[in-house]
This record gives structure tokens, sequence and C-alpha cells, in this order.
């Protein structure tokens, strides 16, 4: 049997930056999308400063709200990780 060992998520400035873009696009305010998709301010707050890395079911609450693919965001994802990597 193999110990348990506590991993960290890994953070994701570019999910980040695509999140807090995306809302900004449709010109939503952090508590208008967090009650849109039901995720409290604060975790919207550290998702889009990266400081928090969001679970599936939280992706997928914030794809909707924004009236979204998950496709589509993930396009959008990889779009912001170009830029955060040509920022390094």
């Amino acid at each position: 049997m193999f110990p348990s060992v506590a991993r960290s998520p890994i953070l994701d400035p570019a999910l980040a930056a695509a999140v807090r873009r995306l809302r900004e696009d449709r010109g939503l305010t952090r508590e208008q999308l967090a009650f849109r998709s039901g995720v409290t301010t604060g975790s919207l707050a550290r998702i889009e400063l990266g400081r928090s890395v969001p679970g599936w079911d939280t992706v997928r609450l914030l794809v909707e709200a924004l009236g979204m693919s998950l496709k589509d965001f993930a396009t959008v994802v990889e779009a912001e990780a170009t830029v955060v990597e040509a920022e390094s």
C-alpha cells in the first residue's frame, strides 16, 4: 500500500485570465457571474487571481453561466496560455 501524499493543485494562469477576460467581455461583474453560476464571489475572485484551481463542476457552472461550450472555453484558455507564455 502506498502512503497518502497530499498534492497541491497546479495553478493555471491561463485559466485565470480566460475566466476574467470572458467575464469582462460580457460586461459582467464578479458578483453577477457568481450569482449566475452559483459560485461564491470569493471563490470566483480566487480563480480569476490564479490563487485557486477550480474543480470540473465549478468550471462547468462558470462556462454555462458565460453562455458557452466547454470546447469554446478550452479554446479561449489555450489562447490565453499562449499570451501568458509570451509574457513570461
